[in-house]
């Protein structure tokens, strides 16, 4: 019938080609396969076959580096006791890696490293300061203390830490270091019967050459000489974990040398200089020179030198015979001349009189006149003499000006060109690790359970405020540069073996603190 249309399909549409075919089966299979697999793992999880990467480190969770299956004891906190809140402490705590950390790992891990230090500093210093570095992998230390460290109470708490030796300096120790084989030598002689950082030379490398024999007998891989104002950065590692970088030395390497970063604080009120500076003045050696020359009168704004202080870095040495210290921030050996390398990215973080009142605690510390002679005897860098004298001889105001001239870093615009050029930089895992330590309460813990097993709390607080002069009952403090001056009725000079023939030049002397590369060295100037 014309005019009707026929419901049956035509020939041509009642088969489909073989490639459409094939195209629409391929179109399929994609379209299912990503839905199936998404299904099963989700049933795989559901049922705990997968670890999901944020529940992983979620405090139920035990996979972090070095955290136990099972959470230790903690002393109980009174909840009036404020001498756990000496370094904070939160009800939760915001990092939770630390909360089940076994910190006394000594025996698990490898390459074993030590650090040693010469210190006079408190609990709300050497705290984070030990703990920091226990997290990226140290586990002895070997503390000489002095001063506010060597007090009882602080000394007690030092004392009940995992793989801490505390070694007061009392008349004693001064005994057994004047019979020293460092005293019968030449190479540290320059620096003998000098007052104030000089004689603190001394000291470090008397330290240093006990601290060798100490960490031999500890089964010791490494040793670091580090002060309790620098912290270990070691970048370039995947884990940020120093015990993984000294892991990959090649073991034909005696000395790494780590270049020092130097604090540049922007607040003159800083009181925690470890959780509250984030930038650094990078090292010569990891710049380019014509960025260092280029923007050095930028970078020095005024003081003597690009660093306020050291610029030569610290080191690590391999434990072996005959290694002796080469001032505090060297190693050598007695046999041969150390192979030694420097890291590209490593550094130590040296923080720089980060707070205002270390212009006064210097003063305090040495006898010396505030003229530009005297500070000569005391002080071997230019910015530490400067700081003598200013805190010796301006006002309150005065000093607080000269501090935010010299040292804060209040020009925003500078910084941030300084930033671009990389000269600064932000570095944030210090802080990060030491807040975390904080807020999951070991801090606290560590004093906390000090007080329970060693002191009455009320002794505890008192001693605590007047820790600055306090000195071990039994130690009786002798000045280092008068050690051995009268060793069996001999004079310390006439007992010292005076060497008139060395085999190797770097015998000569122990290398000092020294300053990075100024305009005036020979160095090529590039053009700006």
């Amino acid at each position: 019938m014309a005019g009707q249309y026929s419901l049956r399909p035509n020939s041509s549409s009642q088969s489909l080609s073989p490639s459409h075919t094939l195209a629409s089966r391929l179109l399929l299979l994609l379209t299912l396969l990503p839905f199936t697999l998404a299904c099963f793992a989700f049933l795989l999880q559901w049922r705990g076959g997968l670890n999901d990467p944020v529940s992983r480190w979620s405090p139920d969770q035990h996979q972090f580096p070095g955290m136990s299956t099972t959470a230790p004891s903690l002393p109980s906190h009174s909840s009036n006791s404020d001498c756990v809140d000496l370094l904070g402490r939160t009800h939760s705590p915001a990092f939770s890696y630390y909360r089940d950390w076994k910190f006394d790992y000594a025996t698990d891990l490898k390459p074993k490293i030590c650090i040693t230090t010469s210190t006079s500093a408190g609990l709300e210093q050497t705290l984070p300061w030990i703990f920091y570095h226990k997290v990226i992998g140290v586990s002895n230390f070997f503390l000489f203390v002095e001063g506010k460290a060597a007090s009882p109470n602080v000394s007690k708490v030092l004392e009940t830490i995992p793989g801490v030796k505390v070694i007061y300096r009392t008349k004693e120790l001064e005994e057994q270091q004047a019979k020293s084989r460092i005293w019968n030598e030449t190479w540290l002689s320059s620096f003998f019967y000098k007052p104030c950082n000089y004689e603190l030379f001394v000291k470090q490398s008397l330290n240093m050459e006990m601290a060798i024999v100490m960490a031999r007998n500890a089964g010791m891989d490494w040793i670091i000489h580090l002060d309790t104002d620098e912290l270990m950065h070691p970048a370039g590692t995947r884990e940020y974990s120093l015990r993984l970088l000294l892991a990959d030395v090649p073991a034909n390497v005696d000395m790494v040398i780590f270049p020092n970063y130097e604090s540049s604080v922007e607040r003159d009120d800083v009181k925690e200089p470890f959780s509250e500076v984030s930038m650094f003045k990078k090292n010569y050696d990891h710049l380019p020179k014509d960025v260092y020359f280029g923007n050095y009168k930028d970078a020095t704004r005024g003081n003597p030198n690009y660093f306020l202080t050291y610029g030569n870095g610290k080191s690590a040495a391999r434990i072996r015979d005959h290694l002796r210290p080469n001032g505090a921030h060297r190693w050598h050996n007695y046999m041969k001349t150390p192979n030694e390398v420097k890291l590209d990215e490593a550094a130590v973080l040296h923080y720089t009189y980060p707070k205002f009142t270390d212009l006064t605690s210097r003063r305090d510390r040495c006898g010396c006149k505030p003229t530009k002679d005297d500070v000569k005897r005391c002080f071997m860098l230019e910015f530490d003499r400067a700081a003598f004298i200013i805190a010796s001889t301006a006002t309150e105001e005065e000093m607080l000006r000269w501090y935010r001239e010299r040292i804060v870093w209040t020009d925003k615009s500078l910084n941030l060109k300084l930033l671009r050029k990389g000269i600064l930089t932000r570095i944030y895992a210090p802080m990060v690790i030491i807040q975390g330590l904080r807020n999951s309460g070991i801090f606290s813990s560590v004093i906390s359970s000090a007080v329970q097993n060693t002191l009455a709390k009320d002794q505890f607080l008192s001693s605590v405020e007047s820790s600055n002069s306090s000195r071990p009952i039994k130690s009786r403090v002798i000045s280092s540069r008068k050690i051995g001056i009268n060793r069996g009725g001999d004079s310390q000079a006439a007992a010292r073996r005076v060497l008139e023939f060395l085999d190797d030049l770097s015998d000569l002397s122990a290398m000092p603190p020294l300053s990075p590369p100024s305009l005036d060295n020979d160095l090529p100037v590039p053009s700006t």
